[in-house]
């Protein structure tokens, strides 16, 4: 495709803080790519805990109201601007792109694309994109568990918990997993023991199970339970915060309440029983873009490449179409489904 062919696109518009079917949808022209950028088609994006809180302008570093979300995508290279090599269209790539993924073509700049294995189906890629980097970073990145140790992964049906998970038992790590009951079988496939997060004496049982404590908490819920969480670890272990699922249903800026948790977690280094916390942060050491984009490129294609080599089973909660974005977006904040929805571009037959 030359780079002064139309290309219509169409997008999905958080207009404010809106319910799921508040969404909007707009048709418009793309312009061409500009320098370093090029077009890609959308195949599949998704929907993850990030796109839930800025629906309420509840993520903390969410661009102002409209925009487009979606935080991932996979699609392929239909037109390529000044300074990109043209031998990327027809090619398919993945990206990390925190907001725009929900449109049937968009920008993106060369330096962020991926490429996905040949062969593997880019729902499968989708699923393990931004849940794949994020648990590959904070386990080997964050917490660098050994292999015999052991950890707790809150939420271990979601879409980030259930990598983790497989990632763990991977590398030759225990693990403790939390999830409702009616997902316990499907915990245990993945070679977790399951725990339910709706039982109060959830925390004593998972002592119970760790008399010694863990190796690592991966907590995204936050909220009173993170010093639950801090107290699980044994002596020299981390806890990993990613996320304060605690707040979903609040609406407004999340930048207090964030800095609040930082300073706790950043309060907690300094006692004296040689355990670390932290908040992992995706987007942290973009400043130095050359250094990021490459640890996001290396880290991405382990990812990806254990899906295509049968290691790690993309756990798909559904397939639907980017016309239906209100309906997949509803489904996501059920919390009814293990894994992860993914919007794909058209109806599957």
């Amino acid at each position: 495709m030359t780079r002064s062919t139309t290309i219509t696109a169409t997008e999905i518009v958080l207009p404010g803080p809106v319910e799921p079917d508040g969404l909007q949808a707009r048709v418009r022209e793309l312009p061409p790519p500009g320098e370093g950028q090029v077009v890609l088609r959308m195949e599949a994006t998704g929907v993850s805990f990030a796109e839930q809180q800025m629906r309420l302008g509840g993520y903390y570093d969410q661009p102002p109201f409209p925009f487009v979300p979606g935080y991932d995508v996979v699609g392929t290279v239909i037109a390529t601007g000044a300074g990109v090599d043209p031998a990327l269209q027809g090619r398919r790539y993945a990206a990390v792109t925190k907001i725009g993924g929900w449109a049937s073509h968009l920008h993106l700049a060369a330096g962020d694309l991926v490429p996905v294995p040949d062969g593997l189906d880019p729902t499968a890629a989708e699923t393990v994109l931004v849940n794949g980097v994020t648990a590959w970073q904070m386990l080997h990145r964050c917490a660098r568990v050994p292999a015999g140790g052991t950890v707790v992964v809150l939420g271990a049906n979601g879409g980030v918990g259930n990598t983790l998970v497989q990632l763990a038992r991977h590398a030759g790590i225990n693990v403790i997993g939390t999830a409702s009951a009616r997902h316990h079988d499907a915990v245990r496939q993945l070679g977790a023991v399951p725990v339910d997060y709706r039982d109060p004496d959830m925390y004593p049982k998972i002592r119970e199970l760790a008399p010694g404590g863990v190796d690592s908490v991966f907590d995204h819920v936050g909220g009173t339970g993170l010093e639950q969480s801090w107290r699980l670890l044994r002596k020299g272990g981390t806890l990993v915060n990613y996320g304060s699922a605690t707040r979903k249903n609040e609406q407004g800026n999340a930048l207090l309440p964030m800095l609040t948790l930082f300073g706790r977690l950043y309060a907690w280094n300094y006692l004296p029983n040689g355990k670390r916390a932290l908040f992992y942060n995706l987007w942290a050491g973009k400043r130095s873009l050359a250094t990021f984009r490459a640890r996001m490129r290396e880290d991405l294609t382990q990812v990806l490449r254990l899906v295509a080599d049968g290691a790690l089973q993309p756990q798909i909660a559904a397939r639907i179409p980017l016309c239906r974005a209100a309906d997949a977006l509803t489904l996501a904040e059920s919390r009814t489904v293990l894994g992860k929805v993914v919007i794909v571009a058209e109806e599957t037959k």
